[in-house]
């Protein structure tokens, strides 16, 4: 237990310039309690019981504003930035190394029951905002933009964003290509594929205006 505290405390100065000490870690940050809590919870949860963890998971849910089903399944080193209104459902299963920025959410869609929230991979970044709805896998080394609806499966070493999600390439560069040992934590420099399609309008928009006004010229002549 403790040896899996420090890796997450480790964690979070891997990937947080802000954090200055281990005591402003342990003592300030909501996804550092938030995590030790569930763990707890799931440990109980895994006993069957029922109430306890539930009431384990309301508290840490009063505390840091996360709230985290005890039936979850989270692997190490997972760093809640922040944290406020991040929501993981009951059957989500989260791997190692992951990222999650304040507002996300792994949630379940309709009355099912069984398997009905997201698989995260290993080393995946969640952005601020982003909502992964559904029993799908998000594949290893993934990023998901900030707002992002998603509600189909991302395949590995992809980028989704938009609403609904779409798979797009960072840069030109094929993200197979990058060395995934880095958690690339630049979600802030992703690509909008609205935006490309209205540039790709406009330059259609600007080709056709040039031609029709050769053809106007040639007639006039």
């Amino acid at each position: 237990m403790f040896s899996r505290i420090k890796k997450d405390i480790k964690v979070i100065f891997e990937r947080d310039p802000a954090a200055k000490s281990v005591w402003e870690v342990v003592l300030c940050y909501p996804g550092l309690h938030a995590v030790i809590l569930h763990r707890l919870a799931h440990y109980f949860y895994q006993k069957g019981w029922v109430i306890i963890p539930r009431l384990i998971s309301q508290i840490s849910r009063w505390i840091t504003g996360i709230e985290i089903h005890p039936g979850a399944k989270i692997g190490e080193g997972l760093f809640i930035d922040h944290g406020t209104g991040v929501v993981i459902g009951e059957t989500a299963e989260v791997g190692n190394n992951v990222t999650i920025y304040q507002g996300v959410t792994l949630g379940g869609t309709g009355k099912e029951r069984g398997k009905r929230h997201p698989t995260v991979g290993n080393n995946v970044v969640i952005s601020a905002g982003a909502k992964i709805i559904g029993s799908f896998t998000v594949g290893d080394n993934a990023r998901i933009g900030a707002g992002s609806v998603v509600t189909k499966p991302v395949p590995p070493n992809t980028t989704v964003v938009g609403v609904p999600g779409k798979v797009v390439v960072r840069d030109g560069v094929n993200i197979a290509d990058v060395d995934m040992s880095v958690i690339d934590l630049h979600h802030d420099q992703l690509p909008d594929p609205v935006a490309e399609m209205i540039l790709c309008l406009q330059r259609k928009i600007d080709r056709l205006e040039h031609r029709i006004v050769e053809l106007e010229g040639g007639e006039n002549n």
